[in-house]
């Protein structure tokens, strides 16, 4: 089509910067938190993270690089994922600097730790939420050719949640937009914040105008 920018990955994008961030944006951020056996802690923002499940509750975050988030997660089967906030972003982005093992970016970014109930891991005490998490599994991503790829995906179950009272709303909801979340958006220095909604219900399984719909479509199918 004359109207698409078409390529295979094998050639090259061909664009003056791979487009794949950018298009898939925005992406939460997963703020990990982690401690290692010997009581060292890291912080560290993770743009490829995501919820995966609801029953139990799961998230998952990739490391690029089998970097001290993964070592002390899987030393110690536990990690906090803490909100990253517009508030806080200026935080967030300190404490992705590639420090060296057994620095604490919680000091480095000037943030405060609070315990957790569950796991002996801290969260960030400014955070709007953290979800504290026990390990389900670490995976070292292959591609298609089935080589190892320089990705570890990593499974947590989340066991317990810390959420600041101010952002529950009177009728018991997350304030999303009070909270202003973060988001990665691709190229270099590209973010987004969240701070407005919009509604929109999933449709009915008796909504008539697709009900109706879906009959016709069958009926095609069928002639």
């Amino acid at each position: 089509m004359d109207d698409e920018h078409f390529y295979e990955m094998k050639s090259g994008h061909g664009l003056s910067h791979d487009p794949f961030k950018a298009i898939v944006a925005p992406r939460p951020i997963g703020w990990i938190s982690t401690r290692s056996p010997e009581g060292r802690t890291n912080l560290a923002p993770y743009s490829f993270f995501n919820a995966l499940g609801e029953s139990p509750h799961i998230v998952g975050f990739s490391s690029f690089g089998y970097k001290d988030t993964v070592t002390n997660v899987e030393k110690t089967k536990e990690f906090v994922f803490n909100l990253a906030t517009r508030e806080l972003a200026e935080k967030v982005n300190i404490t992705s600097y590639a420090a060296p093992y057994g620095i604490n970016e919680m000091q480095l970014a000037g943030l405060e730790a609070v315990p957790s109930r569950l796991v002996n891991v801290p969260r960030v005490r400014d955070s709007p939420a953290a979800f504290e998490c026990r390990l389900l599994s670490v995976t070292h991503l292959h591609d298609i050719d089935g080589n190892p790829t320089k990705s570890y995906l990593v499974l947590g179950q989340i066991v317990a949640v810390h959420i600041k009272r101010k952002f529950i709303t009177p009728e018991g909801l997350f304030d999303t937009a009070a909270a202003c979340p973060i988001a990665r958006c691709g190229y270099l220095g590209d973010y987004a914040e969240v701070n407005k909604l919009f509604y929109m219900r999933r449709p009915a399984d008796d909504n008539a105008e697709l009900v109706e719909a879906v009959k016709q479509l069958s009926e095609k199918d069928q002639q």
